[in-house]
């Protein structure tokens, strides 16, 4: 009988042992996936030369690429120089949203590193992010032409995950009927 905590103790510790340490932190299952984009509309970054971005400018046909960032997070920066690859790499549109910023550090941001956003949609309430189903920034979303979310990445892109995730994935979608 006196055994009986110790055995209960070590079950849960292998269970959260497991939790802890298992998989990919980046692949975080999200309910949006094969869901239409939310409803939302965003007004442009103000003083930025994009337009905002909303629902409506989904579900054209074409596949879009959404990046989650902000200037005053790290691996947005360090992910910025990779969203202007992918730019080059791939006709499909990269819309963003900028999440809970200050509109002078994001044009800064875009200025010196570079951007790559077709249109720019200032989340200063973090509202429609939430909508989205974003856990934190940066996060990476493919929408197909049909306006579905088919795809999301939860942390910064890097080369690797370009070749063998997005690029794949925007093949897939551009084929689609």
């Amino acid at each position: 009988m006196a055994l009986l905590p110790v055995a209960i103790f070590a079950g849960i510790a292998i269970l959260f042992y497991a939790a802890i340490f298992q998989g990919d932190p980046s692949v975080v299952p999200s309910a949006m996936i094969g869901h239409p984009v939310p409803q939302f509309s965003l007004p442009p970054v103000e003083g930025l030369d994009r337009p905002g971005l909303a629902s409506a400018d989904f579900g054209h046909g074409t596949p879009v690429i959404v990046n989650v960032w902000a200037s005053w997070c790290v691996p947005c920066r360090a992910e910025a120089p990779l969203l202007d690859l992918l730019r080059t790499r791939t006709a499909v549109p990269i819309f963003g949203i900028n999440y809970k910023d200050d509109p002078d550090a994001a044009r800064t941001f875009l200025a010196q590193l570079g951007n790559p956003f077709t249109r720019v949609g200032a989340d200063s309430k973090g509202q429609s992010s939430i909508d989205w189903g974003v856990y934190g920034v940066p996060e990476t979303y493919v929408v197909d032409g049909k306006g579905r979310i088919i795809y999301k990445h939860v942390g910064p892109i890097d080369a690797d995950l370009i070749e063998s995730e997005i690029l794949p994935t925007i093949s897939k979608a551009a084929m689609a009927p």
